[in-house]
Order: C-alpha cells, then structure tokens, then sequence
C-alpha cells in the first residue's frame, strides 16, 4: 500500500504465515480454495522479473530530477558499472532461478513480507498500521446501536469470505488475487524475535469477537445455538459489557502491543510465565473474528476523529488484531488494520461495504426480540504481577513520547472532485499527485522523491510496488505553475505531460514492471560475503528511496478520512479520497507543519483548477469543424 518505513539492510530467516487447518478444517478449507471467491486463483500470472537493461534506464530518468548534474554522473556511473561488470547479470540470473523455482509462488513474497513487515521491529502505529474514519450515520447516534449495525454489516462480510461466496476482485482487463483475505478475520500478528508471524484460526470454530472497553477485554459469541444474535441481542451485550466495565479503568494491556516488537515479545513472555492462564486467555483474545473497541472518549473535529482511529491513547486497543473497530460515546466510528499481511483494498472493499449496506438499509438487523437465555460476555481477567504491571507502565511512556512526535491534519476540500477532474480529460489520481508534487513545491522550493502504492494483485499472491511520482516532467511543472510569467496554455502542456508520464509509470509498476521491487530483489540476491555494488551505496539510491513524501489513494464516498504515518523523519504521510465533488487528504509527519502542507493542497487545488478550467472555456470556445 504505501512504503514501509524501513527495509531492514541484512537478511533474515524467514518465518512463514500459520494458517489452522487440521483435519475437517483442512477439508472446508480445500473446499474455499475452489469456491466462486477463488475461481481465478489458479490461472493467475505469476510476478515477472523485469529485464536488467529496463529497470536501469527507467531507474535514470526516476533519479534524474532529484540529482544535480555532478551527482548524475556518479548514479550514471554506477548503473553503468552494475550492467557492464556482470554483477547485475548474476545477480538477474539468481533473481530468474528464484522466480522459476516451481515451489515459489511469488519470488518477492517472503522477502518482502518479512522484511518489510514481519521483520521490521518499530512500533505498529504510528510506523505500520493505517485507519479509516466513517462519515456519521445521523440515524444511529448511540454508541451501542452504531456498533450493533457496523458488526452485523461486518458478519455478512465476513460470511461470503469463510464460505467463498465473495465475488472476487477484479478489473475489466484481469482478476486480483484474493490471497490476503485469508489473514482478514480470525487473525492475528504475534511477536517473535527475529520475525514475527501470523497466525490464523478455525472461523466455524472462533464465532466470538473481543470488545474492548475501559482497557478490559470481553469475549462476545455472536451466535447463539447456531444462530446469529441480532442487532437487538448485540446491543444489549454490549450494554451488557459497558456497565461490568464501570468506570474505573482497568490497567492498559494493549498498549504493550504498540510497543517495539522486541520489548513486546519479552513483555508477553512475561505475562504467559507469570501466570499459566494468560496464555489461554490471550488466544481467546488473538482468535476473535474481530476486536471492537468501545471508547470512552467522543472527538468531535475530523482531526480528532482521526486521531482516536489512528492511535488515540493506546490503552484501549490491541494493535496486533487484523481488524479492529472503533466506536465512540458520540456515535462517531472508524478502522484501524494491521498492515503486515493485507494491504489497503480488501480491507476498503470490506469497510465499504459494511458502510454502503447500512446507508442503503440493505443489512439484515434480524428480530427485535432479545432472547433470555443470552449468557453475559466473558471478561478476560487477566493475572497481572507487579512485574508484568510495571512493563506495561512503561510501554504506556513509550507510547505517549512516540506519538508525542507526532502530528496530524486533515483537509476535506470541496472545490472539485472526480467529475470535474475527468471535465478535464485527465486521470484523478494523476491529478491529485499533481497537486500533492506543487503543494510540496510551494512549501520547500524543491521536488522530494515521492512514493506511490501500485497494486499487483493481477499476479498470484501479488502485493504492491512503487510508483516513483517526481519526474523531469512533474518538475518542469511545478516550477511553470509557480512562475507567474508562464502562459497558461504551457502549464496545461507541462501538467499533462507530467500526469501521462505518472500513470504510465504506475501502469508499468500494476504490471511488475516497477524500479523498487526489482532492485530489492537483486539486493537480496546478494550472498553473505558479497561486496554490495555501488548502484546501491550511490546517492542516486539512498535520495531516490528516501520518501520525502509517501503517498496512497483509496476510493469510498462512505469514508470521511482515510491516512497512515510518515516513513521517513523528514517526510510527510499522504493519504487521499477522490470522491465524486470533493478530495480529502490525511497529512501526518513529526511537526514538520502538517497544517502548512494541507494549507498550500487546499492552495494547490485551486490553483490548478483556475488553470484547467481556463483551458476548457478556451478548448470550448473553439469554432467546431
């Protein structure tokens, strides 16, 4: 989706994913894999290797605009050395074998999984993890009855998904692979030095979800003798759960998994040798369908909302749960997922439509009538000794000093969205990184390397891959929008060949054929006692990977807010809506002036719209042949 914060330099054993299937589940699950929802799976592409020759000169032009001229020729240098030297030819030729290897589904996928994720030991938010925030639903302004309809929108979904009935994912052209929804309900990251791993359970077994609130955890079954509880049965268990929680607030478990995965590992070591029924009482928590999370606490601004669904306090979370949903006092509600195996558009298909079929009342709330029998939610009473209550002190310290660094703003402009943006014959993505590139330009005076997230879902067990948005193109059009001598006519040539060249690049990137990925896997091709070539100790690539902004798109008119963290110090995190008559930015950095960047987007947008609606009277008052 966007760029992990940091690729750990060595390599590292991999740890592969856990998935429970034993005996009869292995059977149900055999029996997925050939359902309606998996039915491209098998003719799926696999991930290609892009020839040598191509990604060294796509590469060039990617790090020409952000080098001076003296710095060029060493990056020029360098490339020309790695082809010529027959290091990169060996290094391709081990990447091929990898990719030929009949065992290996996706040559990328476990280096990248384990590295970018599983592997990485930096806290989960704000350096991992990314948040939704819902529009209100004016018609459900209860905590509890917002929760009851979000969870029983979330049991439809998550129904087609266990039985396969899901219609999968796909494009006009090809299908995407719906791998990752294995990991999306019932799942859980758990801490291990060096890696972490996943771990999934039996959902036919696991019909529970964990509620959160006052920093307790409850265990709530969402079926009943075999039947689902209804919206009525779901708000009172809640109820139920809110007034066994009181007041007082319990001591803050979850915040140890907001901590670096390490002192997480240790601290959760800890808690299972303290007392012999924590572990149990932690799968009971790890195998949930889902968590919900009944906050305290009622944001009113979008910046607040985002906030509390970003990280909030971290005490009434656990951030390693796949799904986690949040609920406020004020009826207010939005997402959070664990990153390491999902990316964004799985979890924005399930999010939508949970959104859309309440909006349109299409979800079957089921009776009103609350049955008797309704056994009260399990509180997962925990044996905390003072060592185990003094590590979670401190994870709560850490916690408050990381997000402490931390700021976030939001913007929801409504000058213009989709509908005008394709008025002016161009691509609302391409456009709206246009934007992104002249507000940065404006704050700086310079062009920083900028990431995109490109899907490759077209390919079997497919992730994402970058799109390198800065070009001699975008620059030679920030600096002609900012120069008040330039015609319009030249802005509007500049901008469009700047937005063809962006999505050329990210049409090449959805096909494999991406600069990132590649290089990433000839430097892992590397063997222990190998020199690592110049091409990549080169300024060229430290600068070109240094993502002064990073950058990703998702698309609902159901979302009010969408973002994720920075990934360098010195950058920004960009996460943006095009709705139809609006586009809504999420900006998230470490004080470098969130609300300035937001300020010249708003600037920015406008500025480009006075320029292409000029450009559509003029094209429009053309005499017509």
């Amino acid at each position: 989706m966007f760029a992990a914060r940091s690729i750990i330099a060595k390599a590292v054993k991999p740890q592969y994913k856990r998935l429970y299937t034993l005996g009869a589940q292995a059977k149900q699950a055999a029996s997925v894999e050939s359902s309606r929802m998996y039915q491209f799976q098998k003719s799926l592409p696999r991930l290609p290797v892009p020839a040598l020759a191509d990604t060294c000169s796509k590469y060039l032009r990617s790090v020409r605009p952000l080098l001076d001229d003296a710095k060029y020729a060493q990056t020029e240098a360098a490339v020309d050395e790695f082809q010529k030297s027959g290091v990169g030819a060996e290094l391709q030729r081990r990447l091929e074998a990898k990719a030929a290897d009949p065992k290996c589904v996706n040559w990328l996928e476990d280096w990248w999984n384990d590295l970018a994720y599983m592997g990485y030991r930096d806290p989960l938010v704000p350096y991992v993890s990314y948040f939704f925030t819902y529009k209100d639903d004016p018609r459900r302004k209860s905590q509890v009855k917002r929760a009851a309809s979000i969870l029983t929108a979330a049991m439809e979904f998550r129904q087609q998904v266990i039985t396969g009935d899901l219609e999968p994912e796909r494009t006009k052209a090809y299908p995407f692979c719906m791998y990752s929804y294995k990991y999306m309900f019932n799942a859980c990251r758990i801490p291990k030095k060096p890696i972490d791993y996943e771990v999934t359970f039996d959902p036919n077994a696991n019909t529970h979800i964990a509620v959160a609130r006052k920093n307790k955890f409850y265990i709530l079954d969402m079926f009943h003798n075999g039947q689902q509880l209804s919206a009525a049965e779901i708000e009172s268990q809640l109820e139920r759960i809110i007034a066994d929680a009181g007041n007082e607030k319990g001591p803050a478990l979850g915040v140890l998994t907001c901590d670096n995965r390490d002192t997480w590992t240790d601290a959760r070591d800890l808690l299972i040798k303290s007392a012999p029924e924590n572990e149990k009482l932690l799968e009971k928590l790890e195998s949930a369908t889902l968590l919900l999370c009944l906050d305290d606490t009622a944001p009113v601004t979008r910046d607040e909302h985002s906030w509390a669904c970003w990280g909030g306090d971290g005490r009434n979370r656990y951030f390693d749960k796949s799904l986690q949903f949040f609920v406020f006092e004020n009826g207010k509600a939005g997402f959070l997922a664990e990153h390491s195996s999902m990316d964004g558009t799985p979890n924005a298909r399930l999010n939508d439509y949970i959104l859309n079929s309440i909006a349109k009342d299409t979800v079957n709330y089921g009776s009103e009538a609350v049955r008797p029998e309704l056994q009260a939610p399990e509180q997962l009473k925990f044996a905390l000794n003072d060592e185990v209550l003094k590590t979670i002190k401190a994870s709560e310290a850490n916690f408050d000093n990381t997000m402490g660094k931390q700021e976030l703003s939001t913007l929801a402009y409504h000058g213009y969205g989709k509908n005008l943006i394709k008025k002016f014959r161009s691509s609302p993505d391409a456009f709206v990184q246009m934007i992104i590139q002249l507000a940065y330009y404006k704050m700086y005076g310079t062009s920083g390397a900028t990431y995109e997230a490109a899907t490759t879902r077209k390919f079997e067990h497919g992730r994402t891959e970058t799109g390198r948005t800065v070009s001699n193109e975008s620059v030679a059009f920030v600096k002609a929008m900012e120069d008040v001598d330039a015609p319009n006519d030249q802005k509007v040539a500049l901008a469009r060949s700047a937005m063809d060249g962006h999505v050329k690049y990210l049409g090449a990137a959805a096909e494999g054929q991406g600069v990132d990925r590649h290089l990433f896997g000839l430097r892992l091709s590397l063997r222990p006692d190998e020199p690592k070539p110049s091409i990549f100790t080169d300024e060229g690539y430290t600068k070109s990977t240094h993502w002064k902004l990073s950058t990703s798109q998702l698309a609902s008119e159901h979302f009010d807010n969408w973002g994720f963290g920075e990934v360098v110090p010195d950058g920004f995190g960009i996460g943006y809506i095009i709705k139809n008559n609006a586009i809504h930015f999420n900006v998230t950095s470490m004080h470098l002036g969130s609300k300035t960047l937001n300020h010249l987007l708003a600037e920015s947008a406008e500025q480009m719209k006075q320029v292409f609606e000029e450009d559509l009277a003029k094209q429009a008052s053309k005499p017509k042949l």
